[in-house]
């Protein structure tokens, strides 16, 4: 007989003692004390031995922690077969370890889909509780005369001036679906710790003082309190409403009807839906105005100033200019800026590189980041000024993936590549190096204007149709990603030995 409240020790003490002396699952009846039954529990998975135990029975008690995460979400849903089918898959675990990574198993399937619902049902809470102030200007229609209705009808202490005294006291409603109130009311204190609050619920309560966060299983009534808070919600829903995108089936999925009637604002919701297409119809019919003139100024400020081009004709720094410009790709679409090359414009030897990454976008510099730090690095090592050269890349707009804060570099294809060939030409026609360096297999795709191994020219020097010499390395970013330390050793005393080798070369032009 369990309180069947959500209370995960309760089950873990029971299902513990049970296991110790080999309790055949079929055998338990678990019972709540508010009266629920599992009258629909499933039948065991197989039939004991002649020793009540399954085949194949370990004689210690192993429980995997993801069971045991997962017990702990399930133990708050409102099914009373949750308890027989938490201890059935406990019992199955000791023969059969990895049975939560079968997902289609009947009982793995059951317990996972339970847990999505308590999840939901939690996050639901946390999404639709409204507090309402406890104080002078709060009315109920309730005649509960139950405890939290004591402390809501207790009066807050005043000053003379008849402001409130203290912290400022709260309450909210909520019909959660099931036993939710204990792993919700932690998320509260934080997010509403400088005021006193109680959340009631049909399922249990929870309360805060600023000291301490209390929290019942016991069941609450709805005291229907209503507040001036109601009206602010109500102006602030219809303000946020946007009748030109209106999906009413992805609304009432994301707020369920079930909740409606303890949410101040949704008693507008039908008369917002009836009157959408009208609005829309009428927006649609509008004609444009002009912006306010403070919002025209502010525009305007925001806007980046465009450099007049002063550059002459012909030559690197109008190149530069012009590039600015680029959108012979889609790559410019999404990044910051162009990232042109950088260096003497009659340097006899350039580095090319692959790409921009993401500080070079931001600072609109070639191999500023951590691959061009470790260029930098190793270059010095060799007495290879980076200074004397021309540093560029193949293509001149960063292209990337967004992962949540971050921007995750991708590799340019091959159209992206030809269609940034023509800057690295234009590049090598104004400066006429002597000396070409390929760092990655994208540069020396570029430079040979079709693809080759960089397996097959690594650390070789070969010469092109106009005259120049290419020599080709690994880009340094290459050697950042090597996950082994060993391995990453030896390349970079490979890349090491591929700059002094170009310094030798360098040092004959």
């Amino acid at each position: 007989m369990l309180d069947g409240k959500g209370d995960f020790g309760e089950w873990r003490e029971a299902a513990r003692r049970l296991l110790m002396v080999g309790t055949w699952p079929a055998a338990v009846d678990w019972r709540e004390k508010h009266g629920a039954t599992d009258l629909f529990a499933d039948p065991p998975p197989a039939r004991p031995n002649a020793e009540g135990k399954p085949e194949g029975t370990r004689p210690e008690i192993t429980v995997p922690r993801a069971f045991m995460t997962l017990a702990e979400t399930v133990i708050c849903h409102s099914d009373p077969g949750r308890f027989t089918l938490l201890y059935r898959t406990l019992w199955r675990l000791q023969a059969e370890r990895n049975l939560l990574d079968i997902v289609s198993d009947a009982d793995v399937v059951r317990l996972n889909a339970m847990e999505k619902s308590v999840r939901r049902d939690s996050h639901k809470m946390k999404a639709f509780v409204r507090f309402k102030e406890i104080g002078a200007s709060t009315s109920t229609t309730s005649t509960s005369t139950t405890d939290i209705m004591e402390v809501i009808a207790r009066p807050a202490p005043l000053e003379a001036s008849g402001i409130p005294i203290g912290r400022r006291r709260f309450f909210a409603w909520f019909e959660p679906d099931h036993f939710i109130v204990a792993r919700a009311a932690p998320f509260f204190q934080r997010r509403f710790t400088d005021m006193d609050w109680i959340i009631a619920t049909p399922k249990g309560s929870a309360a805060w003082d600023g000291t301490a966060l209390t929290v019942t299983s016991e069941p609450a009534d709805d005291p229907k309190l209503t507040d001036d808070a109601d009206t602010l919600w109500r102006t602030y829903y219809s303000n946020i409403f946007n009748p030109a995108r209106l999906k009413v089936k992805a609304m009432q999925s994301e707020m369920p009807k079930k909740y409606w009637k303890n949410l101040p604002e949704a008693n507008l919701i039908p008369g917002l839906i009836a009157g959408a297409e009208e609005k829309v119809r009428a927006m649609a019919e509008q004609a444009m105005k002009d912006p306010p003139a403070f919002h025209a100024k502010v525009r305007e400020a925001a806007m980046p100033k465009t450099e007049e081009n002063t550059a002459l004709p012909g030559t690197l720094e109008a190149a530069r200019a012009e590039a600015r410009d680029c959108t012979r790709c889609p790559l410019s679409c999404k990044a910051t800026q162009t990232v042109f090359g950088e260096g003497p414009d009659d340097a006899k030897l350039m580095f090319v590189g692959e790409q921009p990454g993401d500080q070079e976008d931001l600072a609109g510099r070639p191999f500023i980041g951590p691959a061009g730090k470790m260029f930098d690095t190793i270059a010095g090592e060799v007495d290879l000024d980076r200074k004397h050269a021309y540093v560029t890349n193949a293509v001149k707009h960063f292209k990337y993936e967004p992962r949540g804060k971050r921007r995750i570099h991708q590799k340019p294809n091959m159209g992206e590549i030809r269609a940034c060939r023509w800057w690295l030409k234009l590049e090598l026609d104004l400066i006429q190096p002597k000396l070409v360096v390929a760092m990655g297999a994208t540069a020396l795709t570029s430079v040979m204007n079709h693809a080759e191994r960089l397996s097959d020219y690594r650390s070789r020097t070969v010469d092109l149709d106009d005259g120049r010499a290419l020599y080709t390395t690994v880009h340094p970013s290459y050697l950042l990603r090597i996950p082994d330390e060993g391995r990453k050793r030896e390349e970079i005393d490979r890349f090491r030995e591929d700059l002094q080798a170009i310094k030798s070369l360098s040092d004959t032009l």
